[in-house]
């Protein structure tokens, strides 16, 4: 049994804490050489949930703060940072910094979030009480300061309260600060969630710009979040802004773990021999040109004795695609459910996410799903007329699992989930009599007459729904060539002596015609060979089913091909 030597560092965000308790710890301080080099006046990098955003900007925390600096020197010791020479270590507690995370900013209304801003700014003061006993600053702005550490500040004042700090720091100190600002989209997408997103832009146009566009006070900035958000002008104006995405090379294997970190990672704990199954699970994310792990993953599976789990999908990252899903149409949900079946999805690159588009925008969809990290771009190329395309599938294992739980539950309340399982079970076996009692259960109970507007699209994309919980069992395969025509679902199996199933779907006109139209469809599919493909794969059992279907009225005949 794997027994660990360290612990592992589940859910620590402090950079001190890792080092300085003896966590397993993988060093990506060269991230601050890396900034050093290439530094912009405002740098924003956009990753996934989980994959150590807040770490890493609590690591530049310690390393360009001047508060506590010789002590904190200690905490780069022997890392590559140090190596990377003196050059770099001169710029280690150089500056005031200040450092604030929105990702608890999260609230049902508009001023409920306000409130939490207010209490989150004035913790964030609280760290600097000490300017209002210093002479330099002016009676106005320690008036302005104290306004924030007593909650009596107003929405404007809430709008201001990062160039206020920042000009007070640089007063005092004498330098410019760095502002480190974590999860800056975090009220946009809960305002988005839950309907007041208009006022939200409003006052996040001002509370940014105060501090990144109208601010002398500014040394630089590194802002992280998952979305870059700029056609709603959050960031209008703003010329010296630096976007760092999944699909930029710049810091492409800072967040994450690299395939050659997650080996030497998995050797420290004992677990070489499990690299190629880790992979299944958790690698495959693409940013810029490098493959990277999920790291909450990753640190996940070893604190838990090497138990493969889809860890990520059970934190709140999740949200996002529930609440896509319940804004989809047919179309839409068809190529989501493809994305179950390994068929990709090219879509146009538009990395400025607008919100507003996704209930109506396919490419803001799909975008917005690359960014949140539940599809990776496998390949991109520029068109004929010069814009950018991306070629989007599934990660890996746990982010199909994420997938399919919630397509499924989009499709069919959880209640009604071992319903489906049996009836999945009878179509492959060949019961032909159950597979029709437990379909028209599911119809019944769980299927809206308004579902059924458009019956040859809805029904297709309704069967081929149910197919997910046949993954990993058989390869689904829809309207392909096969004999003399194409089918509309076949189920081809992943195990020898496996029976596989031939689905032709049929929409009648009446409920009387619904026994007709099923055996219509059973004829075609001997009509015309389907079967065709099965023998080619030497599959011995096959069992054809033509299924007419009337409102929530089902008929189904089947057979043995």
């Amino acid at each position: 049994m794997q027994v660990l030597k360290r612990p592992m560092p589940v859910g620590v965000e402090d950079f001190r804490d890792l080092v300085t308790r003896g966590y397993y710890f993988v060093d990506k301080t060269r991230f601050i050489k890396e900034l050093i080099d290439t530094q912009g006046i405002v740098t924003l990098i956009t990753r996934p949930r989980r994959f150590g955003k807040t770490l890493s900007l609590s690591m530049l925390k310690y390393f360009f703060s001047n508060e506590n600096a010789e002590e904190n020197r200690r905490l780069f010791a022997g890392l590559d940072i140090e190596r990377a020479g003196e050059r770099y270590m001169q710029e280690q507690g150089s500056r005031p910094v200040v450092f604030l995370t929105l990702k608890e900013v999260r609230a049902r209304k508009h001023d409920l979030m306000m409130d939490l801003l207010a209490r989150t700014l004035q913790e964030l003061c609280g760290r600097y009480q000490y300017l209002l006993s210093d002479s330099q600053l002016s009676g106005k702005d320690k008036e302005a300061l104290s306004s924030l550490l007593s909650l009596r500040g107003k929405e404007a004042d809430l709008r201001l309260s990062l160039g206020l700090l920042m000009r007070c720091l640089e007063t005092v100190h004498g330098e410019k600060p760095l502002l480190l600002l974590d999860e800056y989209d975090a009220p946009i997408l809960s305002a988005w969630e839950n309907g007041y997103y208009r006022e939200c832009m409003d006052f996040m146009r001002g509370f940014l710009g105060s501090a990144l566009k109208t601010n002398p006070s500014l040394g630089f900035a590194v802002l992280t979040g998952i979305t870059r958000i700029s056609k709603e002008s959050i960031f209008s104006g703003l010329n010296n802004l630096k976007v760092c995405s999944v699909l930029s090379n710049h810091y492409s294997d800072i967040f994450g773990f690299t395939q050659t970190e997650a080996a030497r990672l998995m050797e420290e704990c004992g677990a070489a021999d499990k690299v190629a199954e880790l992979a299944k699970w958790y690698d495959g994310y693409q940013f810029g040109k490098a493959e990277i792990y999920n790291p909450w993953s990753v640190i996940q599976y070893l604190d838990n004795g090497c138990e493969f789990r889809p860890y990520w999908l059970n934190t709140s990252g999740n949200s996002i695609l529930q609440d896509l899903l319940a804004r989809v149409d047919s179309r839409r949900q068809r190529e989501l459910e493809g994305l179950l079946h390994g068929v990709g999805v090219e879509a146009p690159v538009m990395e400025e996410v607008v919100y507003s588009d996704l209930a109506e925008s396919r490419d803001a969809l799909f975008m917005m799903l690359m960014t949140a990290g539940y599809l990776k771009p496998v390949k991109t190329w520029k068109d004929e007329d010069c814009a950018d395309w991306a070629l989007l599938q599934i990660p890996n294992l746990e982010v199909r699992m994420a997938y399919r739980k919630e397509i499924l539950g989009h499709i069919v309340p959880s209640q009604g989930e071992s319903l489906l399982r049996d009836m999945l079970r009878a179509m492959s076996a060949g019961d032909t009599e159950a597979f029709s009692e437990h379909l028209s259960y599911i119809l019944r109970d769980f299927v809206s007459y308004h579902d059924t507007a458009q019956p040859e699209s809805f029904y297709h994309g309704l069967m081929l729904g149910f197919s997910v919980l046949l993954d990993g069992k058989y390869r689904v395969e829809s309207n392909r060539e096969s004999g003399y025509g194409r089918f509309d679902i076949a189920f081809f199996p992943l195990k020898t002596g496996t029976p596989g199933v031939i689905l032709e779907l049929k929409a009648a006109g009446a409920d009387e015609e619904l026994e007709q139209k099923a055996k219509e469809a059973l004829g075609q599919i001997a009509g015309k060979e389907y079967s065709a493909e099965f023998a080619r794969q030497k599959v011995a059992e096959v069992w054809s089913y033509g299924i007419a279907f009337h409102g929530k009225k089902v008929y189904l005949a089947g057979t043995q091909a």
